[in-house]
């Protein structure tokens, strides 16, 4: 049997076989490597030294794998939006192996994405890609049944990234809604006032971007707000400052029971192009988070457990070590305070 001509696909080389009407390949990093594989592979399913099942498959790309994934389980997801976008950027961006069949993937090529991505993108963005990753291909081994062992159990993960302990000053506060041309006590009227709000509200009340824009007005009371759905999967009552009651007075009734008809597309992307024009280092909406917490124990002098109900924190440590971020002069003041 003629050997086919490897295809050069990017920086590696691949090459395609049939054998029986079944089309198997792989990918290596040189022609040469390609026509080795190609020969020994002829030559054991020739001799039979391995069962035709087991080692004679379909060619089935990562590609196809992943979207299938995202159509069966991703879209179900909370984090649904993240695991399409992960996906079409993996795709595009590493096309060889995207188009690698899945039983061709070994550890070492995984290895060398990772060494790659991280050279593009800190730790904790590769140890995200890693999990949803990783999920793919349980997916495709617990319930395709189409390969025996997960090639990400073989791959190290990199180190788990340092908490971070952004704080919001208030002159960056005042930058920020002046970015979205908005004024605080002003009625919202447009995209941008609203999302200025969100800005100003969730520093009010501890939540996260997407569980302030998930409200009700019929999940609003007096003194709380009630979430039926959390990132945890509680339930959980985010008891209302006045700061935050005079902030809901400000919307508009929109004939809605929807609070703040804005997806969360349009807010990441619009927020986050305004704070990429202010230049403000290292800053994400999330930071409104570790603000608000620290601002409820130094300000209000809320106790931790109390702390935990509000912000549905199950553990008291990631509370305390990831989003409660006093500086050393705040500290020394609380500690003369007491005295």
């Amino acid at each position: 049997m003629k050997l086919p001509k490897p295809r050069k696909r990017g920086d590696s080389y691949r090459i395609e076989l049939m054998f029986n009407g079944k089309r198997i390949s792989a990918t290596r990093d040189t022609e040469k490597e390609c026509e080795q594989w190609a020969m020994l592979k002829l030559l054991e399913l020739k001799t039979n030294q391995n069962n035709d099942k087991e080692n004679v498959r379909q060619h089935y790309p990562l590609s196809a794998l992943m979207l299938k994934y995202y159509d069966e389980v991703g879209r179900f997801l909370k984090s649904s939006r993240v695991a399409k976008i992960t996906i079409r950027r993996f795709i595009q961006a590493y096309p060889v192996l995207a188009e690698t069949s899945i039983h061709d993937i070994t550890p070492q090529m995984l290895t060398d994405w990772r060494n790659s991505r991280l050279k593009q993108v800190s730790s904790g963005t590769v140890l995200r890609d890693i999990s949803l990753l990783s999920s793919i291909f349980s997916y495709a081994k617990k319930e395709l049944f189409l390969i025996e062992v997960n090639p990400f159990s073989l791959v190290s993960k990199p180190t788990q990234p340092k908490s971070r302990n952004r704080r919001i000053g208030e002159s960056e506060i005042d930058m920020i809604i002046k970015a979205h041309n908005y004024n605080r006590g002003q009625v919202p009227t447009e995209t941008q006032h609203f999302i200025a709000w969100v800005f100003l509200f969730a520093i009010e009340t501890t939540m996260r971007q997407g569980e302030i824009l998930s409200i009700k007005r019929s999940n609003i009371y007096n003194d709380y707000i009630h979430l039926p759905v959390t990132k945890n999967g509680d339930v959980r009552d985010i008891p209302l400052l006045d700061s935050a009651k005079d902030l809901l007075k400000l919307i508009p009734d929109n004939g809605t029971d929807q609070l703040i008809n804005i997806s969360s597309t349009t807010f990441q992307n619009m927020f986050g192009n305004r704070v990429r024009k202010l230049g403000l280092v290292d800053f994400h909406f999330h930071d409104t988070r570790h603000e608000a917490i620290t601002r409820l124990v130094q300000k209000r002098k809320i106790p931790v457990e109390i702390l935990a109900k509000i912000t549905g924190h199950k553990t008291i440590g990631i509370l305390i070590n990831t989003y409660y971020n006093p500086t050393a002069t705040e500290i020394s003041r609380m500690l003369n305070e007491s005295n």
